[in-house]
């Protein structure tokens, strides 16, 4: 009994669906505002960054001269959810002069974490050497990402960039913003609802979490989750703070937000989120 009690606390703790009852709402609202927001600003659709059908990203332009790019990583946890839906986010940086790329990646069970994380590797060295084709300055590259992008986010700051590619800076990006994000993936092994969809084993696990590895270079990191969030998920981003003391940049709380409208505060400009992303590019 205790072990099934166990299991039903490690899925109360890390299934926002089960806590947050109108979470069908709040996709409706993102992909709502998402069909608004691309009548708003320019973008490129769909440019593919490698060969898998789902290697593909758009691309927001700054309004005026670009002074920064940022790459946004969403959530999903590696299982659902596209890019299309967090068109929203980029009206606000685009109005401040952040060209914004939005990143699509392949999904469990059809690929497994390792793979993801591979894919966006490989989006990043794309916008690396490509961004400057749509206005963005050379060598101001920022990694956002929410949920399993805010594990995503965490990863590239843990990259090896020169082992990677030959031609690539060993610094890829000036700073990172991850929230709600999962950095230590034992403990999703517990749960019923994913490790078994996401093909995660105790190795893997292993190898997969940021929080055991050191951040490659000194970029920064800040993170921020939901007041309403669960205690584990402010766990996470605790104990990647503690880890990572040494690039750790900052929490950013926000009260009053549950895991799935805090990212939609990342697209206010009125909002903390918005400043420190602001912040962290250095705008």
């Amino acid at each position: 009994m205790a072990a099934q009690q166990d299991t039903a606390w490690f899925d109360q703790q890390y299934n926002p669906r089960e806590t947050v009852t109108d979470f069908q709402a709040c996709f409706d609202r993102y992909d709502a505002k998402s069909a608004a927001a691309l009548k708003q600003v320019r973008a490129y659709l769909d440019v593919p960054y490698g060969d898998h059908p789902m290697e593909k990203l758009d691309i927001f332009p700054a309004k005026g001269e670009s002074r920064a790019c940022l790459m946004f990583l969403h959530g999903g946890y590696w299982r659902a959810l596209d890019k299309k839906s967090f068109s929203f986010l980029a009206p606000a940086f685009a109005s401040a002069g952040v060209t914004f790329a939005n990143v699509n990646y392949a999904l469990c069970p059809s690929v497994g974490i390792e793979d993801i994380v591979r894919q966006i590797l490989q989006a990043s060295a794309w916008l690396h050497r490509n961004a400057s084709n749509f206005g963005a300055p050379q060598g101001k590259l920022y990694v956002c990402g929410h949920s399993a992008g805010g594990h995503l986010a965490a990863m590239m700051l843990a990259a090896m960039w020169p082992t990677f590619r030959a031609d690539l800076p060993k610094k890829l990006f000036r700073g990172a913003l991850a929230i709600s994000g999962i950095f230590d993936l034992r403990p999703l092994l517990s749960t019923t609802f994913l490790s078994k969809e996401v093909k995660l084993d105790a190795a893997s696990a292993r190898r997969l979490s940021p929080i055991l590895m050191p951040p490659a270079t000194d970029t920064p990191i800040y993170t921020s989750v939901g007041g309403e969030e669960s205690e584990s998920f402010h766990d996470q981003s605790a104990s990647l703070a503690r880890q990572w003391h040494r690039v750790f940049a900052g929490d950013i709380e926000m009260p009053g937000e549950n895991h799935y409208t805090v990212i939609e505060r990342l697209g206010d400009p009125d909002s903390a989120l918005f400043e420190v992303a602001m912040r962290m590019m250095g705008l």
